[in-house]
């Protein structure tokens, strides 16, 4: 089993231009072939740093990918470094030379002299070609250790990374073995919680590992197997996901890439069920939710930010035996209220009130209640928290949804 580093290179991703989603794509696509990443660095386009990391990559993985670097410009200086980590000359290559200025001739432009630099190359190295653009990658297989060079546009990269790359690390390194992993998704429970009731797990289990990842309002369980192949990964991803089952039961509401969006716009479906909303401390976010889950299922969504929208609504829809003295009891006749105005099989209400001495963007102070109605049958729950961040936003939009779920469920 071989294992990997990744060095993503240009001042650009440290200013914070461009978003490095070149080694997330990459990591997947290793994981997908069995190896292992252990490490991704990233770097500027300074020679004593780029050194410094590509020499500590060298000395502790197997498989080096860079990306970035390759350019016309004096600040695309990767094959130099590379050059010099691996005590190699810079030579360059006629064919590549030859190669670009055809490419440049075709395209009815003439080929300016710095784009000749892209012609070096480490010497001894292998040149991949690179059909989607002037850049061409190379290989330096030091002994054991092999140094892929790919260019930073997504596109040339992830067609060198899957043509040429995968194969060649096949070959290499006889690999066989798969990474498979399977994602356990959980809502209304912290990952503390979380940790608390399968943590025994996280710290037994070998082969297949487990791991979690926390988001507001929901936490990834993430279970990794290793082994020949997909099918027998999967053998042995299944007792231990039973045994999470078993223990978190309802709180799972999905798996890999289902949305709590998605799950509750199933059940709206199939239950032939619809549910309008009415809400003021997420600020249209639970409308936004439903409306993604299924938009023929959500009637209508009611986003108030004021006192005269709540007096409308239980004016006209409650009668002199409702009473409104306590927040449950409001949130209750908002359900039924923006029920009976949209025509909705189900109601759902979301009240919060802050503290607005707490200006925290995550778990600020107050109270939040949310409720479930069909007419008949009503379901509450009530959170000490309350706050318009995009966190506590996501958090308590997040609880409603999936009390409407469970109410689906039943």
């Amino acid at each position: 089993m071989a294992n990997a580093e990744i060095v993503a290179i240009g001042s650009e991703l440290l200013l914070g231009q461009i978003v490095d989603t070149n080694s997330a794509w990459m990591a997947k696509k290793l994981t997908e072939v069995g190896v292992d990443l252990y490490f991704k660095t990233v770097v500027g386009d300074n020679p004593d740093r780029m050194r410094e990391v590509l020499a500590r990559a060298l000395s502790r993985a197997d498989v080096v990918i860079t990306s970035g670097g390759l350019g016309p410009t004096k600040d695309d200086i990767t094959r130099e470094i590379i050059a010099d980590v691996t005590k190699r000359k810079l030579v360059t290559d006629q064919n590549l030379v030859v190669q670009m200025k055809n490419r440049f001739q075709k395209r009815g432009l003439i080929m300016t002299k710095n784009n000749e630099r892209q012609a070096l190359i480490p010497e001894g190295a292998t040149i991949v070609n690179n059909p989607n653009g002037t850049a061409p990658s190379f290989i330096v297989d030091d002994g054991y250790i092999s140094i892929f060079c790919l260019p930073g546009v997504p596109f040339e990269l992830k067609w060198l990374f899957e043509n040429e790359v995968v194969p060649y690390l096949r070959k290499k390194f006889n690999l066989s073995e798969v990474i498979l992993y399977k994602v356990l998704k959980v809502a209304r429970m912290g990952e503390s919680n979380v940790d608390e009731l399968i943590g025994h797990l996280m710290e037994t289990s070998n082969n297949p590992t487990v791991g979690v990842l926390a988001h507001p309002g929901q936490v990834d369980i993430r279970i990794t197997a290793k082994s020949s192949s997909s099918k027998e990964a999967l053998k042995l991803i299944s007792p231990l996901e039973n045994s999470i089952r078993d223990v978190l039961k309802e709180h799972i509401f999905g798996e890999d890439n289902q949305t709590l969006e998605s799950v509750v716009g199933e059940l709206l479906l199939s239950s032939d069920k619809t549910v309008s909303c009415y809400e003021d401390i997420t600020g249209g976010l639970l409308s936004n939710k439903l409306m993604k889950a299924n938009p023929e299922r959500f009637l209508q969504g009611v986003v108030c930010g004021g006192e005269k929208m709540i007096q409308k609504l239980t004016r006209e829809f409650t009668t002199n035996s409702d009473k409104v003295n306590k927040p449950e009891s409001l949130v209750k006749l908002l359900a039924n209220a923006v029920r009976l105005e949209s025509g909705s099989d189900y109601g759902l209400a979301v009240h919060g009130i802050p503290d607005k001495s707490d200006l925290a963007q995550n778990l600020a102070r107050g109270e939040t209640h949310i409720c479930i109605t069909d007419g008949e049958n009503t379901t509450s729950r009530a959170y000490n928290m309350s706050g318009r961040g995009n966190p506590d936003r996501n958090r308590i939009s997040s609880n409603a949804i999936d009390l409407l779920r469970l109410v689906l469920v039943g």
